[in-house]
C-alpha cells in the first residue's frame, strides 16, 4: 500500500513539473467554427459600397461610361442573391419575412413623405381622371409588387422643376425587382440545385425573347412588362450570386469563367454598338436591357471568380472600414434618398436651375446621359 501511495505521489510530482503550455498543446483542439457562414465577407461589403457610390455618381453626372466601368445593378443583385442563399439555410418563410422587415419600413417612410409632398403640389385622385384606380394603386406603396403611383407633372416648389416627383421615384424600380427576387428565391434555389446551367440562363433567354419579339406589342400591360423586364434583366446575376454561395462556381474548372465571361461582355458591347441611336451622342448601356444584362453577367462572373473572401481588411483598406460599414448598414436609405437629395441640391447650387457641370437640353436630358433622360435611365418605356 505504501508503494502505491509513493507511485501516486511520483505521478503527481511529474504532472506538476510539466508546464501548463505543453499540456494545452497535447490536448486536441476543437475545430474553430467557420466565420464564412455567420460572419460578413468584407470583399462583398466593399463591392456593395462601390456599387452604391457608383449609382450616386451616375445619377448626379449621367456619365455614360460609368455603367460600363462598374455595372452596379448587376453587382448589387448578385451580392443580394448570395446573401439570400446563405439565409435560406433557415426556414424560407422566416427568411422572407425578415427581408421584408428590412425593406418595407424605409420604403413606407419614403412613400409617406413623397405622397404628402405630391398632394401639397396638387396631386390627387382626380389628377388622371380615374379616382378609384388612384386609390387602388396606392397599395403598391405598401407592397411594391409593381411601380408605386406618382405624379408625372406638377407645379413644382419654387426652383424645383415640375418633374421632381418623376426624378425622385427612380430608385423604386430596384426595390420592386428586389422584392420579386426575394419572394421567388426559394424556388430559384431549388431549381439551381437540380438544373444549375438551365436555371442560370433562363432569365437571360426570356429577356432576349421579350425584347426581340414583344418590345413593341401593345397588348402587354405596361406594369407587367416593366416588372418582367427588370426581373429577367438581372435574374441571371442574382442566380449567379446564389451559385457562388452554394459553392457551384468552385466546381467549375478554373479556366472556364475567365474564358467565358469576357466573351459574354463582348457580346453585350457588340449589341450596344449595333443599336440605332444618334451618332453624335454616346450610347448609354442602361438604355438597352439585353446589352446591360450581358455586360453585367460577365462582369459579375469575373468578380465572383476572383472573390478573395476577406475576413479582415487588407492594410490599404483598413482606413476605409468605417465608411464602408456605414454604407452597408444604411444601403437602403442611401439608395432611396440620394435622388431626392440631388433634386433638392440643384436649385440650391444654381438657382437658375442649371446643373453645375452641364446644361440640360430642351427635352430635359443631360447631354452626357446618352439618348434618354438621366433620371429615367431605369424605365425602358420612358424615352425623352
Amino acid at each position: 500500500m505504501t508503494a502505491s501511495m509513493d507511485l501516486g505521489r511520483a505521478q503527481d510530482t511529474v504532472q506538476l513539473r510539466i508546464p501548463a503550455v505543453l499540456l494545452q498543446q497535447q490536448e486536441p483542439e476543437p475545430e474553430a467554427p467557420s466565420t464564412r457562414k455567420g460572419g460578413r465577407d468584407l470583399y462583398l461589403d466593399l463591392l456593395r459600397a462601390l456599387a452604391l457610390l457608383r449609382v450616386v455618381l451616375y445619377h448626379n453626372f449621367g456619365w455614360f461610361w460609368l455603367p460600363l466601368a462598374f455595372p452596379s445593378m448587376g453587382v448589387m443583385f448578385a451580392l443580394a442573391g448570395a446573401l439570400m442563399t446563405r439565409s435560406l439555410s433557415r426556414p424560407a418563410l422566416g427568411v422572407i419575412r425578415g427581408r421584408l422587415r428590412r425593406l418595407l419600413p424605409p420604403m413606407w417612410l419614403f412613400g409617406a413623405v413623397l405622397i404628402t409632398l405630391q398632394i401639397l403640389d396638387g396631386w390627387g385622385p382626380d389628377s388622371d381622371g380615374h379616382p378609384t384606380w388612384w386609390w387602388a394603386k396606392l397599395a403598391f406603396w405598401i407592397l411594391p409588387l409593381s411601380t408605386p403611383p406618382f405624379a408625372e407633372g406638377l407645379s413644382g416648389f419654387h426652383q424645383v422643376e415640375h418633374t421632381w416627383a418623376e426624378q425622385i421615384i427612380v430608385p423604386l424600380w430596384y426595390l420592386r425587382a428586389y422584392l420579386w427576387y426575394v419572394l421567388l428565391s426559394p424556388l430559384m434555389l431549388w431549381a439551381l440545385r437540380r438544373l444549375p446551367v438551365l436555371t442560370l440562363v433562363t432569365p437571360l433567354a426570356l429577356l432576349i425573347v421579350m425584347n426581340t419579339f414583344f418590345a413593341d406589342q401593345e397588348f402587354i400591360y405596361s406594369r407587367v412588362w416593366e416588372t418582367a423586364n427588370d426581373f429577367t434583366m438581372f435574374g441571371s446575376c442574382w442566380i449567379l450570386g446564389m451559385a457562388h454561395q452554394e459553392g457551384l462556381l468552385k466546381k467549375v474548372p478554373q479556366y472556364v469563367l475567365p474564358s467565358i465571361a469576357p466573351l459574354i461582355m463582348v457580346a453585350g458591347f457588340w449589341y450596344l454598338q449595333t443599336r440605332p441611336v444618334d451618332p453624335t451622342v454616346p450610347t448609354d448601356i442602361e438604355s438597352w436591357p439585353i446589352a446591360q444584362a450581358l455586360w453585367s453577367l460577365g462582369f459579375v462572373a469575373i468578380l465572383l471568380h476572383v472573390s478573395p473572401s476577406w475576413e479582415q481588411w487588407p492594410r490599404p483598406l483598413e482606413r476605409w472600414n468605417g465608411l464602408i460599414s456605414l454604407i452597408n448598414a444604411r444601403a437602403v436609405s442611401i439608395y432611396l434618398w440620394h435622388q431626392a437629395a440631388l433634386v433638392v441640391a440643384i436649385p440650391l447650387i444654381d438657382p437658375s436651375g442649371a446643373s453645375p457641370s452641364s446644361t440640360r437640353t430642351s427635352s430635359g436630358c443631360w447631354p452626357a446621359s446618352g439618348s434618354r433622360c438621366w433620371w429615367r435611365s431605369r424605365c425602358s418605356a420612358c424615352w425623352c
